[in-house]
């Protein structure tokens, strides 16, 4: 795959399938459209491309509302993109003064005058150009006009209701980790650097890595105990990981991410770890005592064990 950056480095190509679009998550339904492009781009014998925007645009339209939760990191949604087999993948940088781009500009001159198009793929609400100004009606009548043809991607649905990126970021936010993978069509991850904690667990019995975000707009999933695979030093292994204030150690109100790796006795501080979390095993609650808090970590810890193995002996070993 090519990662476009700059508008400079585009190759023309008229005949191109192109669609547009943020793809945070780059979720189940997003997959269906990507695929759409690159199966239509062979079949035409031409070029498959995906467009999409740096920082999200929510970020640079909406800021009032407080800060976007990312499901993917633009790093993240670059690999996504790769898996699928797309060709090129132009990379515009967002700003508010391109958010006053008219729908219409926007494909009379990106589109269709830089990176060359024969036909446009969306999904099914797909809005674009100022203040998200024009739909598919509007798309299809400057298809007349530039001479390119449109294809809508129906609606892909989990319990009679469309997939989107609002809809896992609310699961997510849940702790519902498992419904969050039905929708994205694999276990959400979280990538950070190792960083000295308190080291408390070490002396409860369960040592712990502290993980900080690589990017502070990453969504947490919800407080709570998880299952969690883990990557980090060039091993892989599972653990179990908390988030949330610890509320039997501490009385403050700071968020910690802590993985406790089974069967792991390293130092790694300073390594990058990638966490995807799997199953969701408790809530986060206050003990009475640390006893009370040492005995539920070995329950924790016995349930992972347990659940690694069915995991690992599992025929297919993916729920995809």
């Amino acid at each position: 795959m090519n990662v476009i950056r700059s508008l400079d480095s585009i190759r023309y190509v008229k005949n191109s399938v192109v669609t547009v679009g943020t793809f945070d998550g780059v979720h189940l339904a997003h997959r269906e459209i990507i695929r759409e492009v690159v199966n239509r781009a062979r079949m035409r014998e031409g070029r498959s491309v995906v467009v999409t925007f740096d920082p999200h645009p929510k970020e640079v339209v909406t800021s009032a509302r407080g800060p976007v939760q990312l499901l993917s990191t633009l790093r993240e949604r670059i690999q996504l993109f790769g898996e699928l087999q797309t060709e090129d993948l132009v990379i515009i940088p967002f700003t508010y003064e391109f958010s006053r781009i008219s729908a219409s500009t926007f494909y009379q001159e990106y589109v269709n005058r830089i990176i060359g198009v024969s036909e446009v793929v969306v999904g099914y609400d797909h809005m674009f150009g100022r203040d998200r100004e024009a739909g598919a009606r509007e798309l299809m009548a400057l298809g007349r006009s530039l001479d390119f043809s449109m294809f809508a991607v129906h609606p892909l649905t989990l319990d009679g209701e469309p997939i989107s990126s609002t809809r896992i970021r609310k699961v997510l936010s849940g702790g519902d980790v498992e419904r969050a993978h039905g929708m994205l069509g694999y276990d959400y991850p979280l990538t950070g650097t190792v960083v000295t904690g308190d080291r408390r667990g070490r002396t409860l019995g369960f040592p712990t890595a502290n993980l900080e975000a690589e990017d502070p707009r990453k969504l947490i999933p919800g407080n709570g105990v998880y299952l969690v695979a883990v990557r980090v030093a060039g091993q892989d292994g599972f653990g179990m990981m908390n988030i949330g204030v610890r509320p039997t150690l501490t009385s403050g109100e700071q968020r910690v991410l802590e993985v406790h790796i089974l069967d792991f006795d390293r130092e790694i501080y300073g390594e990058t770890m990638t966490v995807t979390f799997l199953q969701r095993l408790r809530d986060e609650r206050k003990f009475g005592s640390l006893g009370e808090l040492v005995e539920q970590l070995g329950r924790d810890r016995a349930a992972a064990h347990r659940a690694r193995e069915i995991l690992t002996h599992s025929p297919t070993q993916s729920k995809e």
